[in-house]
C-alpha cells in the first residue's frame, strides 16, 4: 500500500484548492473545491478571492447574479453551498431528498402546534409557485405580499424557556428549495455582504439516481481532498457510512497509506505532487479547505483545535503559510502562529 505523508497532503491542498496556484475565474475556484460554503454571504467572496489571481467582489457577483454560472443552494449536511451549475443535480440528488424529507416532518411537527396541517401547508406551497411564476423573481417579504399565510405567525416550543415565533415563510421558503422547487437569485439589495436574496423557480433539473450521484460527488471529492478517510467522508457529506462505502467502491477508489489510518484516492492518483513555491493564503471562516476532512491532525495539532473550530466542527478565519496553519479570533485583531 502507497503510504502518503502529511506534507504531500499539503502539497496537494496548495495546488488543487488553488491556494498556491491562483484560479483565473470564481467558477474554476469553487469548482477547486468542490463548493464554497455559502451560509455566511462574506465567505463566498473571501473563499472565492482567496484562490483568484485577481480577486475582487465583480467575478463573483458576474458568477453569482449575472452569469448564473454559480448556484446557492442547500445541500449536504444541510448546509447552504455555491455550487458549480454543473453540479446542482448532483449535489441535489446524492443528498437534498433524504434531507428534505426531514425537514418537512419537521416543519409539519412545529407547524402543528400553530394549527397547520399537511394539507394547509401543500395549499400554501402550490400559491407560492403560481405566484412566483407569474411575478418572477421575488424576495421573502414581496412574496408575503402576494401570498399573506407566509407571514403567519406559529409559537413553536410553547411554556419552555427558549419559546418562540416563526413565520410559516422563514421555514417553508427553505424546505422548497431543499426539494428543488425554488432557487435563491439575485441578491435584492445592499453590498457583497448583504444576506438578503431574492427567490425565484428553479429550473427543471436532469434526473439522476441517488447512487449515481453519490458517485460523481466523491468522484469529485476525492480529486480536490484526496486522499481521505471513509470518517472525513462520511462527515462531508452527512450520508451513512454504507453509502460512502458503495460510492468509493463504484469510483474504484484506490487505498492508501495515511498517519490516521487507511485513505482512500482516486485511481491513478498515487503519483507524488511536486511541493509548490512558498504560499499564504488568508482563508474566512467556513472556508472549504479546513472544512474538508473530519481528521485534521495532520495540518493542526489536536491542542489546538479548540482555538480555531467549535464543537460542531466549524472553522474561523486562518492564515494558511505553506505548510502551516494560523488563527485568529474573528475580528482578526490578533493572530496567533499555531503551527
Amino acid at each position: 500500500m502507497v503510504r502518503i505523508s502529511a506534507r504531500q497532503r499539503q502539497a496537494r491542498l496548495a495546488t488543487r484548492h488553488r491556494l498556491a496556484v491562483k484560479a483565473a475565474t470564481p467558477e474554476e475556484a469553487a469548482a477547486s473545491v468542490v463548493a464554497l460554503h455559502g451560509t455566511d454571504p462574506a465567505t463566498v467572496f473571501l473563499s472565492a478571492g482567496a484562490r483568484l489571481a485577481a480577486p475582487g467582489p465583480g467575478p463573483v457577483e458576474r458568477a453569482l447574479y449575472a452569469d448564473r454560472t454559480l448556484v446557492r443552494m442547500t445541500g449536504m449536511r444541510r448546509t447552504v453551498f455555491v455550487v458549480p451549475a454543473e453540479l446542482v443535480p448532483v449535489v441535489h440528488h446524492s443528498s437534498m431528498p433524504a434531507i428534505a424529507l426531514r425537514e418537512r416532518r419537521s416543519l409539519l411537527k412545529v407547524f402543528g402546534e400553530g394549527g397547520w396541517d399537511e394539507a394547509r401547508l401543500t395549499d400554501v406551497q402550490a400559491s407560492v409557485l403560481r405566484a412566483l411564476a407569474e411575478a418572477g423573481e421575488v424576495t421573502a417579504a414581496e412574496l408575503g405580499v402576494l401570498e399573506p399565510r407566509l407571514r403567519e405567525q406559529i409559537k413553536v416550543n410553547a411554556g419552555k424557556r427558549y419559546e418562540g415565533m416563526i413565520s410559516v415563510g422563514s421555514r417553508l421558503l427553505g424546505l422548497m428549495a431543499m426539494e428543488g422547487l425554488l432557487v435563491r437569485c439575485g441578491r435584492a439589495s445592499g453590498t457583497w455582504i448583504s444576506s438578503i436574496h431574492r427567490w425565484g423557480l428553479a429550473p427543471e433539473m436532469p434526473k439522476l439516481a441517488a447512487a449515481d450521484a453519490q458517485v460523481e460527488l466523491v468522484r469529485r471529492w476525492l480529486a480536490a481532498f484526496g486522499p481521505g478517510t471513509e470518517a472525513d467522508l462520511k462527515w462531508w457529506t452527512g450520508w451513512t457510512l454504507a453509502d460512502v462505502r458503495r460510492a468509493l467502491a463504484a469510483v474504484g477508489a484506490a487505498e492508501v497509506e495515511l498517519d490516521e489510518g487507511v485513505g482512500h484516492v482516486l485511481p491513478g492518483d498515487l503519483e507524488e505532487v511536486p511541493q509548490p513555491e512558498p504560499w499564504a493564503a488568508l482563508l474566512p471562516a467556513l472556508d472549504p479547505t479546513p472544512m474538508g476532512w473530519q481528521a485534521r491532525d495532520w495540518y493542526l495539532p489536536a491542542a489546538h483545535r479548540a482555538e480555531l473550530f467549535d464543537r460542531s466542527g466549524n472553522v474561523g478565519p486562518t492564515v494558511r503559510i505553506t505548510a502551516a496553519t494560523a488563527g485568529g479570533n474573528p475580528n482578526l485583531d490578533y493572530i496567533e502562529v499555531v503551527q
